[in-house]
């Protein structure tokens, strides 16, 4: 069921769905960027349309309402263990296309990887439900039509599009559908609005030979990448993490387990005991990561991990393109094959 408004019939919707949902979005928050001059665009929660950034592509993903950067899983005593209170309010977040396929690569890690899912994303996984934000055209280092992650028909509660200041909703979820009649004005088939094509361009190779483990193609990354790990943090698929023992200090015997989200492009990512580090420098780094996202997940879950959002490369203080990356590797998959 299709529906078009007005900005004010949708604030109107927006505050009945808040006393069973908070809402998540992105935000332009002024004066909060690299720099003292420059804005940037995360997610927080909104009451109103006029707070909800749909212009610019986002800066940070989705994924902090799923798995914060840093989360107290329970606490402990010497023969005591109490799981952390949480509050479980349903939560509505507004995501683009690219970052509907990533919740997809989240939900393969955490719920899908094995014979057990993860209990804490699980729990708060059942809570939280999605909006669709239409993507009109293609931003900045976006290659999400070859990734095929630009367009998604199903997953979401109702879409959000704003064309010549009315809103537009595919509303999915029946229980949606009450409130949407109560406000809007005009019932029509809706089709939330996709790239269909982008300025940056990939071709992911099919198949891969062990010998690009081996490869100089990783060498480039040694001195151009510092390690700063800013492509992990932004990225909406990526799901690596350590677990931390905080013990109080008034006794040493009493503290609690966190999760913290962690990088594979940081040095010390890959110690263990011993003194060993499996991956030394940051071309071993770049090519761990590059491989996993374009080959390995698809191994053992049948697509790609990268959606194409391009946000790695917008934050890159160093200029590294993945799409770059991922056509570099292409070549040299074909190269071997030559050989």
């Amino acid at each position: 069921m299709g529906y078009i408004m007005s900005q004010e019939s949708f604030d109107a919707i927006l505050d009945e769905l808040s006393s069973t949902y908070r809402i998540w979005a992105p935000v332009n928050k002024v004066g909060e960027g690299r720099h003292t001059d420059t804005d940037i665009v995360r997610y927080d929660f909104v009451s109103s349309v006029k707070e909800i950034e749909w212009k610019k592509k986002s800066d940070y993903a989705f994924k902090e309402i799923l798995t914060p950067l840093s989360q107290t899983l329970f606490f402990f005593t010497e023969d005591q263990v109490k799981e952390a209170n949480r509050e479980y309010k349903d939560v509505l977040v507004f995501l683009r296309s690219c970052d509907m396929h990533a919740l997809k690569r989240q939900d393969d890690i955490y719920l899908h990887n094995g014979q057990e899912s993860d209990y804490f994303y699980e729990q708060m996984r059942q809570h939280v439900h999605f909006v669709l934000m239409g993507c009109s055209h293609s931003y900045d280092e976006c290659f999400c039509v070859d990734m095929g992650s630009n367009q998604t028909k199903d997953g979401y509660v109702f879409s959000f599009d704003m064309i010549d200041g009315n809103v537009h909703s595919d509303v999915k979820e029946a229980s949606m559908v009450a409130v949407f009649d109560k406000y809007a004005s005009q019932k029509t088939a809706i089709t939330p609005q996709y790239v269909t094509e982008n300025d940056v361009r990939v071709t992911v190779p099919t198949e891969i030979p062990l010998s690009i483990y081996k490869s100089d193609m990783w060498d480039e990354y040694k001195t151009r990448c510092i390690g700063c790990g800013r492509c992990n943090f932004v990225c909406p698929t990526c799901t690596c993490f350590t677990m931390q023992d905080i013990y109080y200090t008034d006794n040493g015997k009493v503290g609690e387990r966190r999760r913290v989200c962690a990088s594979c492009m940081v040095d010390g990512y890959t110690n263990v005991a011993g003194g060993g580090q499996y991956r030394k420098d940051q071309g071993e780094r770049m090519r761990f990561k590059v491989l996993h996202k374009v080959y390995d997940h698809r191994q053992r879950f049948g697509h790609d991990m990268c959606v194409g959002c391009g946000r790695c490369t917008d934050v890159c203080p160093e200029y590294i393109s993945m799409a770059a990356a991922i056509n570099k590797l292409n070549k040299t998959v074909e190269e071997l094959k030559n050989e």
